[in-house]
């Protein structure tokens, strides 16, 4: 087989380590900074390179890092990628998403742990899981968004072997797979690539240090080597979407940028493949331009999370107005109005936390709903809290129930965090667990320093270090089989059913939203065709108005509501939520 490697920072020579023979390799002279050599391999083949003499270092397109990401590669099969589930795609449009890492969804931790609790997801209705990061990490357990190797799977997870078995056995249950992938940052720890060549650039910074170089001299070859990976979650593992970190942070001044570069190159391969491939955004920008597209100028990724509508149901629910939450705080409700009908709050309005204007209006008679996804809860807003508690925290079941509703019924694409279904108790809580004692200590510093400026006692943050803390943030299943919990997950299941029932529920039409909303009384409700969504926050019953129509039936209700006739009111129980529809 061919091994090869783009090294343009060896001056005389390169070297492969390959089972321990060192073999020297040749420069590509058709391909610049390209090095190859023609050797005897076979699946699980240890292998590395040396540059000018130095210590043999893994691939950085590597496929597996069976020791880690500071140990050799390791050769992998074709069989690895064998599909066993003939599998057509499931596209966006019509999906519930669920948020789900791998290390804490189960207590072993591993894909294929995993992949046995996939039916329960069936059961609940949801349609594709959108796993956190998968690629390589110093320790057992993390986030996964200090990932290197971005072409491998943490081995400690199963490695690409397991991915492939969850693949298989989601597809075979009718679940679609989307990947989030960080390309904004690598590392630190067993980011070897500055070796190779000019990965990284000082002509941008980022809040991780050097810009990953998309734009600045050699960045040809570090975009192809982003693209490659990406594509290869999609070709070779058969993922059905990729979710794309903070693509805010991916500083790129050329006309042509990696964005639209690789939303054409899913494009593409969704049209060579058959299936329906997709790009999903985290972006901080609230510019409709990210998702528009690429004919009408935009980006052309498929969707993005709507953070605004999280901050905006997060401030109803909670009253919370320290640091983001402030911009939508002083009228939540009219937030979370807005951000039903226009997607983001920020539309060119001012943001008390930026000190500045931010955002761009939505043009909703070109753009379908489903492109903007909308949650209560995700790893971000549950795990960047002090100690990360989930909102089933602080919140009665009624409110989560509100929640669920407004997340479920409403016109954006839903996600779930996991165990978010049954309310679980358990946190979900910021933990590391870095080999090196110098970084371990840096974090763990850093976080009690960043909290400790929002009033917080060090003694009260957990340790990103210490085992407790991940094992604290895994899952509960027991707690399904007790109240609240069971008659909250009964309700998701019923509201995510409804969703696939109701036509009227996965219109994309932005501008058919009708919202209205009382401040003081604290409800909301809003229509959608014929079926009339409405949640009561306060802690006593209130009269909603239906406006006109003719005879409603109740089509699901957290608590009990006599059936409204035509035109009228909808005296709705505290905390509680309902859902009707017209005969």
């Amino acid at each position: 087989m061919q091994f090869e490697v783009w090294a343009p920072k060896a001056e005389d020579r390169v070297v492969l380590r390959l089972d321990g023979e060192d073999l020297p390799m040749r420069r590509d002279v058709s391909r610049d900074g390209w090095w190859t050599v023609d050797a005897r391999a076979r699946p699980g083949s240890r292998y590395g390179f040396s540059l000018d003499g130095g210590p043999v270092l893994p691939d950085p397109r590597s496929r597996r890092q069976p020791d880690g990401p500071d140990g050799p590669s390791a050769v992998v099969g074709p069989e690895t990628y064998e599909r066993r589930v003939a599998w057509p795609g499931r596209a966006l449009p019509g999906a519930v998403l669920y948020e789900l890492h791998v290390g804490t969804y189960t207590r072993e931790g591993t894909l294929d742990a995993a992949a046995r609790q996939l039916p329960e997801l069936v059961e609940l209705g949801v349609t594709h899981v959108e796993l956190m990061p998968l690629c390589p990490f110093p320790g057992r357990h993390g986030w996964g968004y200090e990932g290197v190797s971005l072409w491998a799977v943490h081995e400690p997870y199963g490695g690409p072997e397991a991915l492939s078995r969850f693949v298989d056995a989601a597809h075979g249950l009718g679940l679609g797979v989307v990947l989030d992938v960080v390309h904004n940052h690598l590392g630190p720890s067993g980011n070897h690539l500055p070796a190779f060549g000019p990965y990284f650039t000082d002509t941008h910074h980022t809040p991780w240090g050097a810009a990953v170089n998309l734009d600045a001299p050699g960045s040809d070859e570090v975009r192809a080597f982003l693209l490659g990976s990406a594509l290869g979650w999609l070709r070779d593992f058969g993922l059905d979407g990729l979710r794309l970190d903070a693509v805010h942070a991916l500083a790129d001044t050329r006309a042509l940028t990696f964005l639209e570069e690789l939303s054409a190159e899913v494009d593409l391969l969704g049209a060579e493949t058959g299936r329906p491939l997709f790009l999903i955004a985290e972006s901080d920008l609230c510019d409709p331009r990210t998702t528009s597209p690429r004919t009408a100028g935009g980006i052309g990724l498929h969707a993005q999370w709507n953070d605004d509508f999280h901050h905006a149901l997060h401030t109803a629910l909670t009253g919370e107005s320290q640091g983001y939450y402030a911009d939508f705080a002083q009228a939540p409700l009219a937030a979370l109005a807005k951000t039903l009908t226009r997607v983001f709050f920020h539309d060119g309005t001012y943001s008390t936390f930026r000190g500045r204007t931010h955002g761009r209006p939505v043009d909703r008679a070109r753009t379908p709903a489903h492109r903007f996804l909308g949650y209560a809860q995700t790893h971000d807003q549950i795990g960047n809290r002090a100690q990360g508690d989930r909102l089933s925290a602080t919140l009665s079941p009624g409110l989560l129930a509100c929640a669920a509703a407004l997340v479920l019924t409403g016109p954006h694409t839903p996600m779930l965090f996991m165990g978010e279904e049954w309310g679980a108790g358990t946190p979900w809580q910021f933990f590391t667990d870095h080999t090196d004692p110098e970084l371990a200590e840096a974090v763990r510093r850093g976080r009690r320093r960043e909290f400790a400026a929002h009033g917080w006692a060090e003694e009260d943050i957990p340790d990103p270090q210490d085992p407790a803390t991940r094992d604290r943030s895994c899952l509960d299943r027991s707690e399904r089989e007790r109240e609240p919990h069971g008659r909250l997950l009964a309700w998701y299941r019923t509201l995510i059913a409804l969703r696939s029932a109701e036509p009227d529920l996965s219109d994309p039409d932005l501008g058919a939203v009708t919202v209205a909303h009382d401040e003081s009384e604290r409800w909301l409700a809003f229509r959608r065709g014929d079926v009339f969504v409405a949640v009561n926050l306060s802690d006593g019953p209130r009269d909603i108005p239906l406006g006109s129509g003719g005879p409603r039936r109740v089509l699901a209700s957290w608590d009990e509501v006599a059936v409204p006739g035509s035109g009228g009111v909808l005296r709705l129980p505290a905390e509680s939520a309902a859902v009707l529809t017209e005969l």
